[in-house]
């Protein structure tokens, strides 16, 4: 029996693409090759660009390339892996769901049930390809070991990730998919990222890492929540320009 490739990949990073983001996309990449991940999938808001620089320029890194964006749906925040288009954000999220798969991609569900992050609640959540049953910036378990219940209960596949917007978090949580080489892909050099999103659609993937120290999701969370503030004051103001910029995605 051929024996089954193992890679280590955090599926929910954000870049300073994102209005919360803060690293450049090639510090990142630099620092997951530094810890061992197999690769990273840069997921901004409504934001694709940067991510699509990231798949492309990640085997410079020896990481797989896989691009991906949170899409912002009318009824919660939305992973799209392995897209290399942007789903239009406000759509209703089963719609998007379908957009993302026409798309070729993957749609995992971020930090549901968690309202003050934008995610998804149970009553929407009637289709999906997988679950993110671990994410890294959750205060306690709670959350997670909801997530994780939903999900085996309606034999969804698991996802873990560390959601970083920050370096040091990179890959504190991440997903080791199990991927089977066949004649055509033998070696782990030869494995691309169709052949993880194939691995995660036949539900071969496990959960490592573990929760971000709550004194730096707290950091997080703070600096996130001034951003938004700002935006909302300045977006208000006459004559005041739009702090931060990245939030303005009207034009």
């Amino acid at each position: 029996m051929t024996a089954q490739i193992p890679f280590a990949i955090d599926f929910h990073v954000h870049s300073d693409d994102s209005y919360d983001g803060h690293e450049p996309i090639e510090l990142v990449l630099e620092h997951a090759a530094d810890i061992g991940l197999d690769g990273v999938v840069i997921t901004d808001h409504d934001e694709i660009g940067e991510s699509l620089r990231a798949a492309e320029i990640a085997p410079e890194y020896g990481l797989v390339g896989i691009p991906g964006v949170e899409v912002s749906t009318r009824h919660g925040h939305l992973l799209a892996i392995g897209v290399e288009e942007r789903p239009d954000p406000g759509q209703p999220f089963v719609e998007t769901v379908e957009t993302v798969r026409d798309l070729g991609g993957v749609a995992i569900v971020p930090h549901p049930f968690q309202r003050s992050r934008h995610g998804v609640r149970k009553r929407h959540i009637r289709d999906a390809d997988a679950i993110e049953v671990y994410n890294s910036m959750l205060f306690t378990g709670y959350r997670n070991r909801r997530a994780r219940t939903f999900a085996r209960r309606r034999e969804y596949p698991e996802i873990g990730a560390s959601d970083a917007h920050y370096l040091p978090n990179v890959g504190r949580a991440y997903t080791e998919i199990l991927v089977t080489p066949d004649a055509a892909n033998p070696t782990k050099a030869e494995i691309d990222g169709d052949d993880l999103i194939d691995a995660i659609l036949e539900g071969r993937t496990q959960i490592r890492g573990k929760r971000t120290p709550v004194y730096k999701s707290s950091i997080q969370y703070a600096k996130g929540a001034v951003r938004k503030s700002t935006y909302l004051l300045t977006s208000r103001t006459p004559l005041v320009p739009t702090v931060p910029a990245s939030m303005d995605r009207s034009s």
